[in-house]
């Protein structure tokens, strides 16, 4: 990773480690960010907004101090100048401290290195995953057989998209599931900030498992007086 890591700060997009994220870059600021790292070493770090951030877009509003950085696997530069890109997240890292002096946010920023996992570590996850997999399995029974969802092409790909594949490594699950379930983006932020993979899935399964509890709540009607 170079000295300055350019910053690509967003207000609902959290990057895991090891995901995959398309983008497309269409403000002027950022496809020049784009076309600078394209000549160096690809990487680009993605960061949060902090709520309230909207009167000041346009200019460098507060961001959450630990994000995660990614290559530029794939990148196709447009008629108009826009780009598509494909990032592949490489590692967390914590803001240190930022440059001013380009259009874009670069930052000096020092890598998340996690812990290796204990044998303890390892099954727990494994528990987690169990957990995990339970929930999500009716989920994907219900889109597989609902009949008023659609074409059953978009059923069977909204079905497969809740299936977890059982060859899948459990830190490619974790973060995947963290970046792409239905979450708040101050949820996933906090899944992220997580310091290990096991506290990861741990808080993911506990917020699902909220999530899931809420749900069945009956809802009280608002009464007029």
């Amino acid at each position: 990773m170079s000295d300055l890591l350019p910053l690509f700060p967003l207000p609902t997009v959290v990057l895991f480690p090891n995901v995959f994220l398309p983008l497309h870059i269409f403000e002027q600021r950022y496809r020049e960010m784009i076309a600078d790292a394209l000549t160096g070493d690809r990487l680009i770090g993605m960061v949060l907004l902090k709520p309230g951030w909207e009167p000041n877009y346009e200019g460098r509003p507060p961001v959450y101090p630990i994000g995660c950085s990614g290559l530029m696997t794939h990148v196709e530069r447009l008629s108009d100048g826009h780009y598509n890109i494909v990032l592949r997240a490489v590692e967390r890292f914590r803001v240190i401290e930022e440059d001013h002096s380009r259009t874009y946010r670069r930052a000096i920023v020092e890598p998340i290195v996690d812990e290796g996992l204990t044998p303890d570590d390892r099954i727990a996850i494994r528990r987690q995953r169990g957990k995990l997999e339970a929930m999500l399995a009716p989920a994907a029974e219900r889109v597989s057989s609902s009949v008023s969802a659609g074409p059953a092409e978009v059923v069977d790909d909204r079905a497969a998209r809740l299936r977890i594949p059982s060859t899948m490594a459990d830190d490619d699950l974790i973060n995947a599931l963290a970046q792409y379930l239905d979450l708040e983006p101050l949820e996933k932020q906090a899944l992220l900030e997580q310091g290990g993979l096991r506290a990861r899935a741990e808080s993911l399964v506990e917020l699902l498992e909220m999530k899931m509890m809420m749900a069945r709540v009956p809802r009280v009607p608002d009464v007029a007086h």
